[in-house]
This record gives C-alpha cells, structure tokens and sequence, in this order.
C-alpha cells in the first residue's frame, strides 16, 4: 500500500459508523489513508507521539472525527501545521451541536476546518480538494467526480 496521505482520527470506536464515510471517499478518490483511534482526553502522551510523527510520514492532511467536548481536531491542530478538517459526531445530548461548537470554536492561531454534524464524507472532499492542489491526478478524479455529481442536474434540464 502507498503511503497515507490523509489520516483519519477518532476520540472512540463508536465513531467508527460516521467515519466510515470518510474512509470510503477516500478509497473512491483512490487516495491512500490510514485510521486511528487515539482519544485526546484518555491518552493525551499517545496522540502527542502519533501526531508528531504525521509529518516525518509525509501524511499531508489529518480528518479528525470527536463528539460531546469534541477536543481532539482542535488538540490535533495544536500540535502540528497540517490541515486538520474536524468531523462533528451526533451526540445523545445535543444532536451534535455540542460537537459542532466545540470544533468550530477555536482560538486564533488553531484553526480547523469544520463540516456539517456527521459529515464524514464532506471531510474526505475537502482532503481531495487540499491534496489535488498538490497532486494532479487527484485534481483529475474531483473533476470526474463533480461532473457526476452535475449529470443528474443537467439531465432533469434537458426533460423540461
């Protein structure tokens, strides 16, 4: 397998069922990735180490899924200058607001870029979008991709 370009991080495996949108568009953009479940409350030392080495890796962009406090996109953010986009989970509490809040509200100086509550699948778009910057051939495969997405708009135009 290539090396991963995007790691995609969860605080838990019940996030596991979200992020698995995540995992898949990236699969179907065919960009290397890997996962990892490392929380930021229970071990703080671990994620540290984990974070730490994504650069020496060549790991070019970091998806990070958290619910409830929702701390891990934004510690992940503290600790390195990746991109780092934050996946809200839904919660029991507060549908995910609370997630939502708590990713999106951050200090000036830790930004992370933050998708809808439980969208695992905008956040491997946004990674393909960072990364085709960078790599044409993915640039190509979200062409491809938007067309599809344009296909069904276009044809209900046509039948009116």
């Amino acid at each position: 397998m290539a090396r991963p370009l995007v790691a995609v991080v969860m605080g838990s495996s019940s996030d596991l069922k979200t992020m698995i949108e995540a995992t898949e568009m990236l699969a179907a953009f065919d960009i290397p990735h890997e996962e990892k479940i490392i929380s930021a409350h229970r071990s703080p030392k671990a994620l540290n180490e984990y974070v730490g080495q994504l650069t020496t890796r060549h790991v070019e962009v970091i998806i990070a899924g958290a619910g409830k406090a929702a701390h891990l996109p934004g510690v992940i953010a503290s600790l390195t200058i990746l991109p780092v986009i934050g996946v809200p989970m839904v919660t029991s509490d507060l549908g995910g607001l609370d997630s939502l809040l708590s990713i999106v509200q951050m200090p000036r100086g830790v930004p992370v870029a933050t998708v809808a509550i439980g969208g695992a699948a905008n956040a491997a778009i946004l990674a393909a979008q960072i990364l085709g910057l960078k790599h044409p051939a993915i640039a190509d495969r979200l062409v491809r991709y938007k067309e599809e997405l344009a296909a069904p708009a276009d044809k209900s135009k046509e039948t009116k």
